[in-house]
């Protein structure tokens, strides 16, 4: 399975950013989709993930200000990300794993990942 992120950039404190996963090379919709964050010096944590029964599992860091969404006609899954704040700043990575939700296994491909910038 191939992932290309897109929608990172830079936006004002209290900004929202809405973040696209593609996905390609498999059947989109059985896989449980993820999205990860990284800062230099932190392991890489969970933000939000999705099944292919749209159920949802949020990580601490975020949760309340985003919603993970898929689209499995456009093999798209979504991350809206809102109040943002300078500690939200990170490469933000989608993932794909055919069997668990939210956490990572042998299995679970990675897309290049995309940099949010929350900065004035």
């Amino acid at each position: 399975v191939q992932l290309v992120e897109s929608g990172g950039g830079l936006v004002q404190p209290g900004g929202s950013l809405r973040l696209s996963c593609a996905g390609s090379g498999t059947v989109f919709a059985l896989y449980a989709m993820g999205w990860y964050r990284q800062v230099p010096g932190k392991e890489r944590e969970l933000v939000a993930a999705i099944d292919g029964s749209d159920v949802t599992k949020y990580g601490d860091s975020m949760k309340g200000r985003c919603t993970i969404s898929r689209d499995n006609a456009k093999d798209t899954v979504y991350l809206q990300m809102k109040n943002l704040t300078p500690e939200d700043t990170a490469i933000y990575y989608c993932n794909a794993d055919p069997i668990y939700l939210g956490e990572i296994s042998k299995l679970t491909a990675w897309g290049q990942g995309t940099q949010v910038t929350v900065s004035t």
